[in-house]
């Protein structure tokens, strides 16, 4: 964390001063805003958490409740989303008081006695290392309320507006707030009804969304026929593995076993069989007392007395999604701006089972945020928009694919599996697709074609940015390269240095007089009177370790001059950590290499060091502030 650049911060400094919007915020929803984010969920509020940081954007989010959720659904989260926290700064606190998965235990039938159940396997969480962040489980509500305290703390001071209920939208692509939205009071017992302008709306309102609804977008799919009761409970349990993650399958049926943050409450996914295709939703009446009844027989010989029920719910699992994550149709795509979004649950259900709702849904905030910031801030062109739903429904494809496979497979009998550890195999074998690694963006507008790819086969173009031990010259802590990296609307690129040392002529020194004298270069784009690396957070490895670097020889395009006072950030040059270097453990190039990462953490493009022309021509279009041709 850095601070004091502005002056001396007595108090927390997670706390930013406020700026632009933020500076007299009205506590009042007004008739007029640049985004309107309707519902508070984790796309919503992922959403509103990244648009905060904008000054210059007003953005407000809303939701049909009175105040902050209390009891979430959710509770899965992968590791891909402990590394969205980490760059919104709360990775390490919602870590301390969450549930850590390590291992994943499964229960089968005694083959000596099938009415009970034994322990065939317990297999690691993460087997790969696919991570240096752990897989953790803890209350939907604590993630809401770390994204709300991130809004509330950034420049714009932004927090929710309770109690408002979407009604419906109308759209005049030629006026300045193009989106006319009706809203209703809840507390007003007559129904009255408000008309609030925006100039880009993002549906975040859950599968029963009215803004889905409004632009004629529909969940298309299956309904599964089997039906799961669900429930988080306290109870006295004689069954030994109550504190961990374990897929458990009988005779009677089968449970998927959660534990909770705190040490005591878990969640059970209770197998409550087929459905009738004549039930039209009678299973859904099933009582807590039916449920816990399943659970004991399943878990025979073990037994569960529940002391008591935080929350429960019963479910059928249903796999939909919609065409288009916006409100331009096919026939438009290309010759009209998209004005209206859709995130999370709004445009893909799937089954809680495989702990992916809540965090495909932060994605898709995160990836919307982002873009509507930096066009409205006029960084980039209204074209980056139509990106959105171009990448996000691809991804929610193929995550109702995976969980297609993962639910049928937890709904089958033991005597159906082909091989006795079929579902642990595909646990182990599949376990880099939930934790949130194998999205891959293609070639786009911020996707580069992977022309140059060989110079950093650890940094695939289009996939996240996976982060590696580093050193920091200036003071030789061991960090992590990409933890430094901040949620803040900023492009990253990292320049692996070749061989010379820091003040020799060299490849890497020459870009760095080119980033800084060239009207080419895209900080030539960052507005005057701001920092030098507002816009783009230049770091540099050198191949060395830190004992090897002149940090006074390094060029001033890796040492910026930021704040008031022009102090030195010293904090964006980096040596290669001799134990665990950087070069050989992501595959870079000894003669350098240029990675590009979008302020979302996905690698944008890999390119050699004297490749300006190349880096010139892929920011062109992306910024909507002129650089020189």
């Amino acid at each position: 964390m850095q601070f004091h650049h502005h002056g001396y911060v007595s108090g927390d400094p997670r706390v930013q001063p406020p700026a632009g919007t933020g500076i007299d915020r009205p506590a009042e929803l007004p008739d007029t805003m640049d985004v309107l984010i309707v519902g508070t969920g984790p796309a919503g509020m992922i959403a509103a958490a990244q648009l905060a940081q904008f000054p210059s954007v007003h953005t407000r989010i809303i939701d049909r409740r009175p105040g902050r959720l209390e009891i979430g659904q959710a509770d899965g989260i992968q590791a891909r989303s402990v590394e969205t926290f980490q760059a919104f700064g709360f990775a390490e606190r919602i870590t301390a008081e969450a549930y850590r998965i390590t291992e994943m235990a499964f229960w089968k039938p005694d083959p000596a006695d099938p009415s009970r159940i034994v322990r065939t396997a317990r297999p690691a969480d993460d087997p790969t290392g696919v991570s240096e962040f752990p897989h953790l489980l803890v209350n939907q509500a604590r993630v809401l309320d770390y994204f709300a305290e991130c809004a509330a703390n950034a420049p714009t001071r932004l927090r929710p507006d309770y109690g408002w209920e979407f009604v419906r939208l109308e759209v005049d692509d030629a006026a300045e707030y193009p989106v006319s939205v009706t809203l209703r009071r809840i507390e007003d017992a007559g129904g009255a009804e408000r008309v609030v302008r925006a100039k880009y709306v993002v549906g975040a309102d859950g599968a029963r969304s009215k803004v889905r609804e409004a632009i004629g977008c529909h969940l298309a799919g299956d309904q599964a026929n089997h039906a799961w009761g669900v429930m988080d409970v306290l109870a006295v349990t004689d069954f030994p593995d109550i504190r961990t993650k374990c897929s458990i399958q009988s005779e009677a049926g089968n449970i998927l076993l959660i534990p909770r943050e705190g040490g005591y409450l878990f969640r059970m996914y209770v197998d409550l069989g087929e459905v009738r295709p004549e039930d039209h939703g009678a299973v859904r009446a099933t009582t807590i007392d039916q449920i816990i009844a399943r659970a004991n027989e399943i878990l025979h010989p073990y037994t569960l007395d529940v002391r008591d029920v935080a929350w429960h719910s019963v479910y059928e699992v249903g796999h939909r999604l919609t065409d288009r994550f916006d409100d331009v149709l096919p026939a438009d795509l290309g010759r009209r701006t998209p004005r209206i979004f859709i995130t999370g649950d709004a445009c893909h259900t799937h089954s809680a089972k495989a702990g992916q709702g809540m965090n495909v849904s932060m994605q898709d905030g995160f990836n919307i945020g982002w873009k509507l910031g930096h066009v409205l801030d006029g960084r980039s062109p209204e074209a980056l928009l139509a990106t959105y739903s171009a990448e996000r429904q691809v991804v929610a494809k193929e995550l109702i694919d995976f969980d297609k496979q993962w639910s049928t497979l937890m709904a089958k009998k033991p005597e159906e599996f082909a091989s006795p550890t079929e579902l642990e195999d595909f646990y182990v074998r599949t376990a880099e697709f939930p934790a949130g690694f194998m999205t891959q963006y293609s070639p786009s507008l911020i996707v580069a074609e992977a022309e140059h790819q060989a110079l950093a086969t650890g940094f695939p173009i289009g996939k996240r940015f996976k982060s590696a031990p580093v050193e920091r010259v200036c003071d030789g802590n061991p960090v992590h390269l990409g933890h430094h990296a901040r949620a803040d609307g900023r492009w990253r690129i990292y320049v692996f240095a070749d061989a010379a040392r820091a003040g020799e002529a060299s490849a890497v020194r020459d870009f760095a007089d080119w980033l800084t004298a060239s009207p080419e270069s895209p900080l030539a784009a960052t507005p005057a009177g701001l920092d030098p690396d507002a816009w783009f957070d230049v770091k540099v490895v050198y191949q060395q370790d830190h004992t090897g670097v002149d940090i006074g020889a390094v060029p001033e395009a890796f040492l910026p001059r930021v704040g008031p006072f022009e102090l030195i950030d010293y904090e964006k040059v980096y040596a290669a950590d001799p134990e665990h270097d950087i070069f050989v453990e992501r595959g870079i190039d000894r003669g350098g290499a240029i990675v590009v990462v979008r302020p979302d953490q996905y690698v944008a493009d890999v390119l050699p060091l004297r490749a300006t022309d190349e880096l010139a021509a892929f920011f062109r279009p992306v910024l909507a502030v002129s650089v020189s041709a």
